[in-house]
Order: C-alpha cells, then sequence, then structure tokens
C-alpha cells in the first residue's frame, strides 16, 4: 500500500486537467463534494474604499518547469509570435509578462494551457 508522503506527492504533482478529473471521480462515484478552500479577507484601512478588481491582467511565468518544448509551444499559441519569439520569452521568463492586459476569462484560459505544459504562471 502507498505511503502517504507518496501520495501526497502525486497530488501535487497533478496537472490542471488531472485535478479536474478527479474532482470530478470524488463528486460522481463517491459524493464527495471537495469544500472551497476558505478565503481570507484583510480589512481595508479607515477612508479607503476597495480595490475594484482588475478586467485585464498580465500573464506572468514565474517557473518553466521540466517541459520546455511544451511550454515553448503553448507560448507560440497564446501570443501569436512566432517560434524564436516564443524560445525567448520563455528564456525571459521573469523580466516581462508573456502577455499583456488580458481579459480576465482569456488569461485563465492562457494560464491553464501554461500549466498544462508545466509552467508555473501568475496572473497579476
Amino acid at each position: 500500500m502507498a505511503t502517504i508522503a507518496k501520495i501526497a506527492e502525486e497530488l501535487v504533482n497533478l496537472k490542471v486537467k488531472e485535478v479536474q478529473e478527479l474532482l470530478e471521480v470524488l463528486k460522481n462515484d463517491y459524493n464527495i463534494e471537495p469544500a472551497a478552500a476558505p478565503v481570507t479577507v484583510a480589512a481595508a484601512p479607515q477612508g479607503e474604499e476597495e480595490a475594484e478588481e482588475k478586467s485585464e491582467v498580465d500573464i506572468w511565468i514565474k517557473a518553466i518547469g521540466t517541459k520546455k518544448m511544451d511550454l515553448i509551444k503553448a507560448v507560440k499559441t497564446a501570443t501569436g509570435v512566432g517560434l524564436i519569439d516564443a524560445k525567448k520569452l520563455v528564456d525571459g521568463h521573469g523580466d516581462a509578462p508573456i502577455k499583456k492586459s488580458v481579459a480576465k476569462a482569456e488569461a485563465e484560459a492562457i494560464a491553464g494551457s501554461l500549466q498544462e505544459a508545466g509552467a508555473t504562471v501568475e496572473l497579476k
């Protein structure tokens, strides 16, 4: 039987698509509804209004992972640049965003494809 540490390692290394499939299996086969993660919200200082949520974000790659070629192809598809320019974006991933001022829904879709290619992505 697998150890707890081995199971935890496998869970941590799941891709976004695999996590979605796991949630479906838990829900459909075992009637387990994963609870939403608790969200902590800090109170705004007095006199300041709440900041509005951004409708457009920049997409940053924080780490490229082990599947660099897959990531370069995903960046090429997401940005519409050539292969050489996509490689430059991946190689200089901490210097500039991959794509700027992208609608939040589109940015989340692009982030998902980049994560499937092994990248760690941040939306700012």
